[in-house]
């Protein structure tokens, strides 16, 4: 039998001007990811990814640290401007923002779409005591 030849594609660099920067910030971690208008997803980082442990995730130091560490795989695609979608009650939120702000990213607008129940499930009966 002959050897066979692999061929292998070529990774064709992208090149997106502007994008959607995706910041979800949870009591326990903060998770940041940039796509493109249409949703496709081109980076992401976490707090836990970064290397935090524990009670460590949740500080707005690691939120910051994530979003540098987003915003350098994000700029090898030429994008400058960002349309932010925050959600979640965490503390990462306001740091993470602020982190790509410094990172000379141009923040055209800042939505929360954080979900909210309008008037969502029934609870559960109390207990009845005796």
């Amino acid at each position: 039998m002959a050897p066979r030849k692999t061929t292998t594609k070529k990774k064709v660099k992208k090149s997106v001007s502007e994008g959607v920067a995706h910041i979800h910030s949870t009591f326990n971690n903060t998770i940041i990811s940039i796509s493109e208008k249409n949703g496709k997803i081109l980076a992401w980082s976490s707090s836990g990814a970064i290397g935090f442990k524990g009670s460590k995730k949740s500080t707005p130091y690691a939120a910051t640290i994530a979003a540098q560490e987003v915003g350098k795989k994000i700029k090898q695609f030429g994008m400058h401007t960002l349309s932010v979608r925050m959600k979640g009650p965490g503390p990462g939120r306001e740091a993470a923002l602020r982190s790509l702000q410094a990172q000379e990213f141009e923040i055209t607008d800042v939505k929360n779409v954080t979900p909210v129940p309008h008037n969502g499930c029934l609870l559960p009966k109390r207990k009845r005591r005796i």
